[in-house]
């Protein structure tokens, strides 16, 4: 059958393992696993099961093997900021709480009042965007519930590191999940010690940063025997934003990036970061990328709003409704005059109770037409996310001094034909729509690399083109 590598790709409600191969100079994808994920309460936190993710990553590599492949190698990616903490003996200590739980409340105003660290220095040593998740505030959090853990650790592993040391027992900290810590510095892309050290943190914890299309080891004798073959495990883009970013089809060097799912990314790659003032105002971020690349984006909510509004219909009539039923109710809503829209960052969106609700509640507090059915609060989100994309790529254009002349949108969202068409719209911008799964494309691409497949990321991108469907949309 010929070389395969396998991506194993992680997002907040699912998970994929998706055999890659380069038939004809064409990449051609299979996928051979997918499980779901999701936040669990768990002693009074927003928790994963991350046992059940490592024992689902295993799953996975096992069901390769049956359905005819046999990787060479393997790479994970997952969101971001998410952490593990083991002790000496290689045990973890207590659970992987995720970054929608509320422990982080206040955190920064609280080391900004007792003068330890103000928001500005901290970005412009880091030169990443305030989050209230942000790394650096849980393990402040932490610090200040339990200190007694943070005092047991010996390691700290991203949970894609994680997992990747589950599989193989080598503990590695790739680059572009931990610059999203906050904790790395944005020009020595390595540990700032200095930063740690004023947030009390033990420096020890923090593992060697190693950069993607490395390996990371072979997999442990015990997984081997489980999944019948024995794979290297390479480090990938292992942020799915820094892999999705890998597969975005660019024309040339101006063209805005958006990668679509859960969570909205929206920016540009740079060779170097911008740490201004106006950056840090502006709260975009510079999180690393392939190669030191510079990954200048900001986050927006994204299709986690959507999907909570699908959820919440599904639960209330006892059938969700599709991805298409929802957009045909936009467009619906569209043509009978409905319009009200909201700032997508707005906190109230992050962890509703009910989204519906906060839709309602924000749309009535600021004057507008309240939705009241399945097409209006769709409606809502998507024209919401448009402009919120269309301000985001408006301060990209003054922050970087650079003239942007379309934008592309890899993942899921690329699949949206309403919210293409609105941001094409929104931003007076051709818009070039996929591949859908960018992320695990970028994933493959760094294994594709590391075995010799392509010469460069640059001969990977191009043959993107060539292997997957790339619609257009035109702003009318």
């Amino acid at each position: 059958m010929g070389v395969c590598h396998l991506a194993v790709d992680i997002g907040a409600s699912s998970g994929r393992h998706i055999v890659g191969q380069v038939i004809d100079g064409r990449m051609v994808l299979t996928e051979v696993y997918r499980f779901e994920n999701g936040l669990m309460h768990k002693d009074g936190h927003l928790c994963w099961d991350i046992d059940a993710l490592a024992e689902s990553v295993i799953a996975g590599l096992a069901a390769a093997r049956e359905q005819g492949f046999e990787p060479a190698t393997v790479g994970i990616d997952t969101w971001a900021v998410d952490y593990v903490l083991l002790d000496g003996d290689d045990r973890r200590i207590g659970n992987c709480v995720g970054y929608r739980d509320s422990r982080t409340d206040g955190v920064r105003d609280a080391l900004e009042l007792a003068g330890i660290l103000s928001f500005d220095e901290h970005y412009a040593r880091t030169g990443i965007q305030y989050q209230q998740f942000n790394t650096a505030y849980q393990l402040c959090a932490q610090s200040r519930e339990d200190r007694g853990q943070l005092d047991a650790a010996a390691a700290l592993l991203m949970v894609p590191d994680y997992l990747g040391w589950v599989l193989t027992g080598v503990k590695a900290q790739e680059y572009t999940n931990a610059s999203t810590t906050a904790l790395v510095g944005a020009e020595s892309c390595d540990w700032d010690d200095a930063l740690i050290s004023r947030l009390n943190l033990p420096r020890h914890i923090f593992q060697p940063i190693r950069m993607p299309g490395e390996a990371q080891g072979r997999v442990r004798p015990e997984v081997a025997e489980r999944i019948g073959y024995a794979p290297e495990v390479v480090l990938v883009a292992s942020h799915d934003t820094g892999s999705a970013w890998l597969a975005v089809p660019a024309r040339d060097d101006k063209a805005v990036y958006f990668s679509s799912g859960t969570w909205s990314l929206v920016g540009v790659e740079n060779k170097e970061p911008i740490c201004t003032p106006a950056s840090a105002g502006a709260n975009l971020t510079n999180e690393g990328g392939y190669e030191r690349r510079y990954r200048y984006l900001k986050n927006i909510m994204g299709l986690w709003m959507i999907q909570n509004v699908r959820r919440e219909l599904g639960e209330a009539t006892g059938v969700a409704p599709t991805w298409d039923d929802l957009v045909q109710a936009a467009e619906a809503a569209r043509a009978e005059g409905f319009h009200s829209v909201v700032d997508a960052d707005d906190q109230e969106f992050l962890a509703p109770a009910s989204m519906l609700g906060a839709l309602r509640d924000v749309c009535s507090r600021s004057g507008q037409p309240v939705p009241q059915t399945m097409g209006q609060y769709a409606l809502c989100v998507y024209d919401s996310l448009a402009e919120d994309y269309a301000r985001t790529v408006a301060q990209l254009r003054d922050l970087t001094g650079k003239d942007y002349t379309s934008i592309n949108i890899v993942g899921g969202g690329s699949n949206n034909g309403y919210l293409n068409q609105a941001t094409a719209d929104a931003c007076q911008l051709p818009v070039f729509a996929g591949p859908t799964e960018g992320t695990a494309l970028g994933n493959l691409m760094v294994q594709f690399i590391y075995s010799g497949e392509y010469a460069s990321l640059e001969e990977a991108r191009a043959a993107i083109k060539a292997s997957f469907d790339i619609k257009e949309y035109q702003p009318r």
